[in-house]
């Protein structure tokens, strides 16, 4: 078997919170192989925010070791990291995160100007990266002028425009109708067809069963299967 994506090991988060500590992550380890559809499930205050930084390099653990493609990512500068979140993450936020003064085309090309891209070929990727979610002909229009599964979509071509090889998506249909969250799923479930590697994180257990596996969240800690709170649903 090859080497995992992604490899978790014992990582440890904690808080001050009035002035004592709180562990907001327990000794968690997880192992994502390329090409996983996976969804980590669990009530609010179960620690998912908190895990869901660690994962997209976004925060450090306390303790404990994450390899990311192999790197250690506790070693990685800060500067790497960026890299790594440009280059290697696709995030998909619940509140879709576009800018309102930009248009739909405008918002996806943004993480490719930072990588420097001329805006020719910026241009054409974030064309493409809206094609793949069914919205080429929308790219002049502002986020006002979209609904909000529009948005969505815009936000996951966003996400989609440097091809990352992982797609990191935090309750992606939180703030939708259920027809629509369906819409959002079937794009996601295409794209795992395509070759990515989707983690998606959510409170809602129907969301959760779209994905080829399912773990748990809990005060902190991580269950493959038979969490407490998802056996109590």
């Amino acid at each position: 078997m090859t080497a995992p994506i992604i490899q978790i090991e014992k990582i440890k988060k904690m808080y001050e919170l009035g002035g004592e500590k709180v562990v907001a992550l327990h000794d968690i380890t997880l192992s994502i192989q390329k090409g996983d559809f996976l969804s980590i499930i669990g009530p609010s205050g179960s620690g998912k925010s908190t895990f869901m930084n660690m994962i997209g390099c976004l925060d450090k653990p306390d303790s404990g070791t994450y390899y990311l493609d192999g790197k250690e990512v506790e070693k990685l500068k800060d500067s790497q990291l960026a890299d790594i979140r440009n280059e290697k993450i696709g995030f998909i936020f619940q509140n879709f995160n576009l800018l309102p003064k930009l248009t739909a085309v405008e918002n996806v090309e943004l993480p490719l100007i930072y990588r420097g891209l001329r805006g020719t070929e910026r241009r054409e990727m974030a064309y493409e990266a809206l094609a793949k979610v069914g919205l080429e002909d929308r790219g002049h229009h502002l986020p006002s002028q979209l609904s909000g599964g529009q948005q969505q979509r815009v936000a996951i071509a966003r996400a989609l425009a440097g091809n990352p090889p992982i797609l990191l998506a935090d309750e992606p249909t939180g703030a939708l109708d259920s027809k629509t969250s369906k819409e959002i799923l079937q794009i996601m479930k295409v794209l795992h067809e395509q070759g990515h590697t989707i983690i998606l994180i959510t409170h809602d257990l129907e969301v959760a069963k779209q994905a080829s596996r399912v773990v748990q969240i809990q005060d902190g800690k991580l269950y493959e299967n038979g969490g407490e709170w998802l056996a109590n649903r």
